[in-house]
C-alpha cells in the first residue's frame, strides 16, 4: 500500500464507467471545473438514463479522482480516444482509475496476478472479500468496515476488473481470468507518463503501476527496448543502469506520434 493512503469504498460510485469516461471526455475542456462539467453534461442530453443526482456523482466522486488530478490527463485522453483501440485505451483508463483507488491497484497487484502465477484460471467473490478483510485487518483502511461495505467493495473489485477485461463472466460465479497484454501504446503512454511526473530513468523501471499489467523491472526494461527499437525513445542500458533518451517532449507531442 502506498505510504499515507488508505483504502476507499470510492469504488461503489462507479466501476470502470468507459462509457461515461468517453462520453464526459468529449464534454471536457481544459480549465473547465467538475461544477461546470456537471451542467455542460446534464445539458448534452448524452446521458437519457441517468438521473442527475447520479451524473453528478460519477462526474466528481468518479471522473475528477480519475482524470482531473493533473491538469493535462483528461485533454490528452481526449485527443487519444479516437485513435485508439477500445483495448488499448481502456489500458489508459485501468492506469487512471487504479491511481485513484488504492484498493483496486493492490488487489490486481496482491491477488490477481499472483493468483494466475500459481495456475488459478479464475477468482471468486470470496476471493476479493478474504482480500479486503486482510487489508481491513491490517490497517489499510482508517477504519474498520461493516460486513456489508466489506461485500460490497469486493463485488466492485471482481466488477472493475472486469470492466477492463482483465476478468470475464458476468454472474455470479467465478470469474474467469484474462491475463492482460500491456499493448505497446499504452506502454508508451505509461512510461512518457511517468517521466514526465518527475521520475528518474531507473524508477520508471520500477514503478507499481506496471504491477498492473503483471510486469517486473525485467520485463519493463525489454518492453523499453521495444519501444527504442519501433523510435518511440532511445534507450541506453549498462548492467543495472538504464538511461532513456525521451523523443516526444509533451504527451501532447507523444499523442501524435503514437496516432500517426
Amino acid at each position: 500500500m502506498a505510504e499515507g493512503r488508505f483504502y476507499t469504498a470510492q469504488l461503489q460510485a462507479g466501476l470502470g464507467l468507459i462509457t461515461e469516461t468517453r462520453q464526459l471526455l468529449e464534454l471536457h475542456e481544459p480549465g473547465l471545473s467538475v461544477a461546470a462539467l456537471t451542467e455542460r453534461a446534464l445539458a448534452s442530453g448524452r446521458f437519457p438514463l441517468v438521473t442527475a443526482r447520479r451524473l453528478r456523482n460519477i462526474v466528481a466522486e468518479c471522473f475528477a479522482p480519475r482524470y482531473l488530478r493533473s491538469p493535462n490527463t483528461a485533454a490528452v485522453l481526449k485527443r487519444l480516444a479516437p485513435h485508439l483501440a477500445r483495448a488499448e485505451f481502456n489500458q489508459l483508463l485501468l492506469i487512471h482509475t487504479a491511481r485513484a483507488n488504492l484498493v483496486l491497484a493492490d488487489f490486481i497487484r496482491e491477488v490477481y496476478w499472483p493468483r494466475y502465477a500459481a495456475g488459478r484460471d479464475a477468482l471468486t467473490l470470496d476471493d476479493a472479500r478474504e482480500f479486503v478483510i486482510a487489508a481491513m485487518r491490517a490497517g489499510r483502511t482508517q477504519k474498520p468496515w461493516s460486513d456489508t461495505t466489506i461485500r460490497r467493495v469486493a463485488t466492485y473489485l471482481l466488477g472493475c476488473c472486469a470492466d477492463y477485461d482483465l476478468l470475464g463472466g458476468n454472474g455470479r460465479g467465478p470469474r474467469p481470468i484474462q491475463p492482460l497484454r500491456l499493448h505497446t501504446k499504452a506502454a508508451a503512454y505509461l512510461a512518457y507518463d511517468l517521466h514526465f511526473q518527475g521520475l528518474g530513468d531507473n524508477q520508471i523501471l520500477t514503478h507499481e503501476d506496471w504491477q498492473l499489467f503483471g510486469l517486473t523491472p525485467d520485463d519493463v526494461r525489454d518492453l523499453l527496448k521495444r519501444l527504442s527499437l519501433q523510435g518511440l525513445l532511445i534507450l541506453q542500458s549498462a548492467g543495472d543502469v538504464v538511461h532513456v533518451g525521451w523523443t516526444c517532449k509533451t504527451l501532447d507531442e507523444l499523442s501524435d506520434v503514437i496516432t500517426r
